[in-house]
């Protein structure tokens, strides 16, 4: 992961905004469910009571990597890894496993405990941060994975 920052976003940084949901967009390819619209209303929201943080990795100027942390609003201390991406030329380098590591690091910092939860398709680098597979919760080949702190 040479030359490669992690941030927190600057949500009112119109640059750096475009930037972020340009990459999300293309990399999951889903316009229904990712559609630019629909994403830049998730990364604007500011609701008090259920916090969103967001995470760039950035190369040389530019978004190579974003993740996101969301308050579950159905569940007290509960806490969504979400909308994790890396630029396809950048994949392989520890992006994502390091975006993962800085937003555990941001709720163990932010909060006293809680759990975190994510759907992942690729569940090894998860596990290895303390994640364990949620039993019989596999649907259309992504598993729902837990770890508490």
């Amino acid at each position: 992961m040479k030359n490669v920052r992690i941030d927190t976003l600057d949500v009112s940084s119109p640059a750096l905004l475009d930037a972020s949901l340009t990459l999300i967009v293309n990399a999951f390819g889903d316009p229904e469910r990712y559609g630019l619209e629909r994403v830049r209303r998730e990364l604007k929201s500011v609701d008090p009571t259920f916090y969103r943080q967001f995470f760039v990795a950035m190369a040389a100027g530019s978004i190579v990597g974003f993740g996101g942390v969301k308050a579950a609003d159905w569940a007290s201390n509960t806490h969504i890894l979400y909308l994790s991406a890396v630029a396809p030329e950048h994949r392989g380098q520890g992006i994502a496993r390091a975006l993962i590591k800085a937003r555990i690091d941001w709720l163990k910092a932010n909060f006293e405990h809680g759990r975190i939860l994510v759907s992942a398709a690729k569940t090894k680098r998860f596990r290895d941060f303390g994640f364990a597979a949620i039993r019989k919760s596999a649907i259309e080949g992504r598993q729902l994975l837990i770890r508490k702190f």
